[in-house]
């Protein structure tokens, strides 16, 4: 394929070199004219390893060259990469002016082309800058329309320094957020070759992957400091800790608790999360992060009750009240929370969880709940068609399997709120309001 890369700076030049040493003829485009003879000269404009030889190999190939002209970049290419820098604003707003610059002369260029042209923002963006900036910029400066004249990607790209040319040719995914199949599956065939699985998104979700991948990665990284300083207090070896840790790859290094929904509870995580921070303030600690995980989670219960509130029903049912799906333990249930607060606001409501049966409890559960939340059993029912038939606004408050069906069963006046993700379907109904999607 014949390629343009708009910015020869770091992300640019390595994704040049491996389009080009994958066989593609590779334009790249900058206006700093000395980074331009330096691929010219077959010299690559960065310290990276592996680069330099590759460099040198295509352009002699004759497949790689660079230019500070455009309009004759684009107009000899059938897709053109934007890889600019998107750097930070005082404000730690992202200064777009080198995006914009590129994207009106990319627009220009392909305002009098007659063959269907691809623009691939592979810049680090936050999530509605194709839609606001990229392309209206294009198409403004083109006269033509976005997914009928020219097509528009998002391609994030997944490169760490010191190993950006072995992340080029592994990479741990693709992401390919498009505008329409066509050009999505021109910009797929790039990477076809590649042993990684390729994901066909919205404009929107791929900006946002990078974001996500990035503060996950800070906040790994701080969390591991904390936890190596408190070892070091302690006078245990970090290091001895977190490899011990990381072999744990079912729960610790793995998909697990990593699905937005409601906050945590149970008698393990606040319990042994309020020790831990207690102990290090005690050996004088500032552990900023774990400090932190407590109030956040506060936060999302505050965002739970203010969903229900928003829905102006004063007739609530919450189906499942236990502090997670299969069991019948109460204790610390951030659910429990949200319908004391709600009891306390002066709503009516009625509680179903067929695994709390008062009954049929017994020690520190049926304690629990005759002792600290006896309020609370006396709102209990027995079925979820009493629910049903009682509330205006329904809470789904765990996970459990009878749940499921729970849109197929209400009627047309009750709305319901979902906290865990009772299903997949995502539905644009007011009546239907999921606390994370």
């Amino acid at each position: 394929m014949k390629i343009s890369i708009f910015g020869l700076g770091y992300v640019g030049t390595v994704s040049a070199g491996c389009f080009a040493k994958d066989g593609h003829k590779v334009i790249g485009v900058d206006p700093v004219q000395a980074k331009v003879d330096l691929i010219n000269q077959g010299r690559t404009p960065i310290i990276e390893k592996d680069i330099g030889e590759i460099i040198e190999e295509v352009v002699q190939a004759g497949r790689l060259c660079a230019t500070s002209n455009a309009t004759e970049a684009v107009n000899e290419t059938e897709i053109s990469f934007v890889c600019v820098g998107t750097p930070s604003q005082l404000n730690g707003s992202l200064d777009l002016k080198y995006v914009r610059r590129v994207c009106e002369k990319i627009g220009l260029a392909i305002k009098d082309k007659r063959v269907r042209h691809v623009v691939v923002i592979r810049s680090t963006i936050l999530p509605g800058t194709m839609r606001t900036v990229v392309m209206p910029t294009l198409e403004k400066c083109s006269g033509k329309k976005v997914g009928k004249d020219f097509g528009v990607c998002n391609n994030p790209e997944f490169l760490r320094e010191g190993t950006a040319v072995y992340d080029f040719h592994h990479p741990p995914k693709t992401v390919i957020g498009e505008t329409d199949k066509l050009s999505g599956d021109l910009l797929a065939s790039l990477y076809e070759k590649m042993d990684a699985v390729t994901v066909h998104t919205d404009l929107e979700t791929a900006e946002m992957i990078k974001y996500v991948d990035n503060a996950w990665h800070a906040l790994k990284i701080g969390f591991a400091n904390e936890m190596g300083n408190i070892c070091k207090t302690l006078g245990i070896d970090g290091h001895r800790v977190m490899d011990i840790f990381c072999q744990d790859t079912k729960l610790n290094i793995s998909s697990s608790y990593l699905k937005p929904g409601f906050a945590f509870g149970g008698s393990c995580l606040p319990k042994d999360l309020r020790a831990l921070t207690y102990k290090a303030r005690r050996m004088d600690l500032d552990l900023p992060i774990l400090n932190a995980i407590l109030p956040s989670n506060r936060r999302q219960i505050e965002r739970g009750i203010q969903m229900v509130m928003e829905k102006g029903n004063k007739k609530v049912g919450v189906l499942g009240f236990s502090f997670k799906a299969g069991t019948d333990d109460l204790r610390e249930s951030p659910i429990v929370e949200v319908i004391e607060r709600l009891i306390g606001k002066g709503y009516d409501l009625r509680l179903y969880d067929r695994n709390v049966n008062l009954a049929s409890l017994v020690g520190a559960n049926r304690d629990y709940i005759l002792n600290h939340i006896p309020h609370i059993s006396k709102l209990m029912v027995e079925s979820l068609d009493e629910v049903l038939s009682y509330a205006d606004t329904l809470v789904i408050g765990n996970g459990d399997p009878e749940f499921r069906t729970i849109l197929d069963q209400v009627n047309p006046e009750q709305v319901v709120v979902d906290i865990v993700r009772i299903t997949e379907t995502q539905s644009s109904d007011r009546k239907y309001d999921g606390i994370c999607w």
